[in-house]
C-alpha cells in the first residue's frame, strides 16, 4: 500500500507537454487536484461503499426491534382424518382437523386462519449492541480507506504534474539544442565549401542536428505519455497539447515549506488510520463471535382465529353438518391468544462460535503486523525526505554553475573552430556538455518541488505542499 502511496515519487521521470505559441487553457496545480479527487473512478466508487455502510449501521440498529408477522389464509378443502403417526420430509403437510370416518369422505367446505405474531428478544447479552459496533467500525474503515485514496490520488497528480512541468523545460532544452546544432551546421557547411574546413566535418555537424532531432522527438514523445497519464488521473481524456497549458509561475521560487514541520503526527497519517481502522474491525468481529456463546432472552405472543364452514356438531353421526357457503367459511370463528417469555440457548454453537473467534483474533494479529510493517516504512521514508530535499536544494544551487561554464565552454570552442583552431568533435563534445546543464538546470528546481511532494507524502500532510499555491 506504501508503494501506491509514493508511486511516481520513488524516481523522477521528467517528460511532458511541449510548449506551443498557441494555449488557450492553463491548468493549475490545484485544479488538477480537485479535479481528480471528483472524477477518478476508486475515489467515486469509496464513496459509494462509505454510503453502504452508513446504511449498515442503520439496518444494524433496527435488527433489535421486535419480529412482528401478520397472517391470513382461506382455503377450501376436505376434513377427513385418519390414525397414524406422521412425519413430514421437505414436503409441507396438510393440517386437516376432523373425524374419523370408515370411508373415504370428500366432503369439503370453506375455513380459514387469521395469525398475529410477536417475538422479541429483548435480552442478548449484549449481541445487538455489539452488532451494531461492528458495522459502526466498518463504517469507520470504509471512511478512512476513503481518505487514504484522496490523500493517493492528491500524491500522484501532484507528481505528476510536477514531471509535465519539468518536462516542458526539457522539451525547450532539446529545443535550443537543436537550434545551435543548425546553426553550427551552417557555419561548418559554409567553412567546408569554401575549403576552410575539411568535408567530413559537414558530416559530423549534420549526424549532431540528426541527433538533436531525434533528442527532440524523444522528448516530445515522452510529454505525449506523462500528458495521457495526468489525463488518466483526472478522468478528462486525452488533452490536446496545442490548447492545454499547465501554470508554471510557482515554479520560478523555492518552497517555503522545506524545513517546517508536518502539521500532523506520523500516527495520524491517512494510510496509517486506514490500517488501525481495519485492526478495529477484526477486533470488533471477534468480540460479536465471542457473544454468540451466550443465550437469548425472548417475549413472544401470538393472537389467531380461526374460521370453517364446517359445525362443531360435524362427526360421524352428523356428516351433513357443514355449509359450502364461503363467507360463512371465512368468517371469525374461534380465537386463541398465547403469551410467554422463554430462553433459548444452543449449546453446541460455543464450539463454532469460538474457533471463529480465535480464527478473527488471528486476523487482527496478522493486520497489526501489516500496519507496522507500513509505519516503518513511512519513518524511513520520511528520514529520506528530508535527505531528497538536502540533495536537491545543493543541485539547485551547482546547476547555474554548471550551465555558466558548460556556456563559456562551447563559445570558446566555436570561435576556435571558426578561426581553425579547433576541431569539430572539440565543438561537438562542448554542445553536449552544455545541452546536459541545459537540461539539470531545468530539472532542478522541479526537483526541489518533487522532494517537498515525497516529504508530504511520507509525513501524511498533504497540505505542506499544496499551501504553497
Amino acid at each position: 500500500m506504501s508503494k501506491q502511496l509514493l508511486v511516481g515519487l520513488s524516481c523522477v521521470a521528467f517528460l511532458s507537454w511541449p510548449t506551443g505559441s498557441t494555449m488557450a487553457q492553463v491548468l493549475t496545480l490545484k485544479q488538477a487536484v480537485q479535479t481528480s479527487l471528483t472524477n477518478y473512478g476508486t475515489i467515486r466508487a469509496k464513496s459509494n461503499y462509505v454510503k453502504a455502510s452508513q446504511a449498515n449501521v442503520k439496518e444494524t440498529k433496527y435488527e433489535y426491534l421486535p419480529d412482528l408477522n401478520f397472517a391470513a389464509q382461506q382455503s377450501y378443502g376436505t376434513v377427513d382424518a385418519s390414525y397414524g403417526p406422521l412425519a413430514s420430509y421437505k414436503v409441507a403437510g396438510v393440517a386437516s382437523a376432523g373425524p374419523i370416518t370408515p370411508t373415504q369422505n370428500w366432503k369439503a367446505a370453506f375455513g380459514s386462519l387469521y395469525l398475529t405474531n410477536v417475538n422479541w428478544d429483548f435480552f442478548q447479552f449484549g449481541r445487538a449492541r455489539q452488532r451494531t459496533k461492528v458495522a459502526q467500525t466498518v463504517l469507520n474503515r470504509d471512511t478512512a480507506d476513503l481518505s487514504q485514496e484522496k490523500f493517493q490520488v492528491s500524491i500522484r497528480v501532484s507528481a505528476a504534474y510536477l514531471n509535465l512541468l519539468a518536462a516542458q523545460k526539457l522539451v525547450v532544452s532539446e529545443q535550443n539544442n537543436l537550434n545551435r546544432a543548425i546553426t553550427f551546421q551552417t557555419v561548418v557547411t559554409a567553412r567546408a565549401k569554401s575549403g576552410l574546413n575539411p568535408g567530413v566535418d559537414s558530416s559530423l555537424a549534420n549526424a549532431e542536428v540528426s541527433n538533436a532531432k531525434i533528442a527532440l522527438t524523444n522528448a516530445i514523445e515522452g510529454e505525449q505519455e506523462e500528458a495521457n497519464q495526468l489525463a488518466q488521473l483526472m478522468q478528462v481524456g486525452a488533452p490536446d497539447s496545442n490548447n492545454y497549458s499547465i501554470d508554471s509561475q510557482f515554479v520560478a521560487r523555492i518552497p517555503t515549506a522545506l524545513a517546517a514541520a508536518p502539521a500532523i503526527q506520523l500516527d495520524n497519517h491517512p494510510l496509517l488510520q486506514y490500517y488501525r481502522e481495519r485492526i478495529r474491525v477484526s477486533d470488533e468481529q471477534a468480540k460479536y463471535y465471542n457473544k454468540q456463546n451466550l443465550p437469548v432472552f425472548s417475549l413472544f405472543g401470538t393472537l389467531q382465529d380461526r374460521g370453517s364452514g364446517f359445525s362443531n356438531s360435524y362427526s360421524n353421526s352428523n356428516l351433513g353438518d357443514y355449509t359450502t357457503n364461503y363467507f360463512k367459511g371465512v368468517s371469525f370463528g374461534t380465537a386463541n391468544y398465547l403469551v410467554g417469555v422463554g430462553v433459548f440457548w444452543n449449546l453446541t454453537s460455543t464450539l463454532r462460535t469460538h474457533q471463529l473467534a480465535v480464527s478473527q483474533q488471528w486476523t487482527s494479529q496478522g493486520l497489526k503486523e501489516e500496519y507496522e510493517l507500513v509505519n516503518s516504512q513511512l519513518k524511513a521514508q520520511l528520514v529520506l525526505a528530508e535527505t531528497r530535499i538536502k540533495n536537491a536544494l545543493d543541485n539547485y544551487h551547482e546547476a547555474p554553475i554548471q550551465v555558466k561554464a558548460a556556456s563559456d565552454a562551447y563559445l570558446q570552442k566555436t570561435t576556435l573552430y571558426r578561426n581553425g583552431l579547433a576541431t569539430i568533435v572539440d565543438v561537438t563534445t562542448a554542445a553536449y556538455v552544455l545541452n546536459q546543464a541545459e537540461t539539470q538546470r531545468d530539472i532542478a528546481l522541479t526537483n526541489v518541488w518533487q522532494a517537498l511532494l515525497y516529504k508530504a507524502a511520507s509525513s501524511g500532510d498533504f497540505g505542506l505542499f499544496y499551501n504553497e499555491f
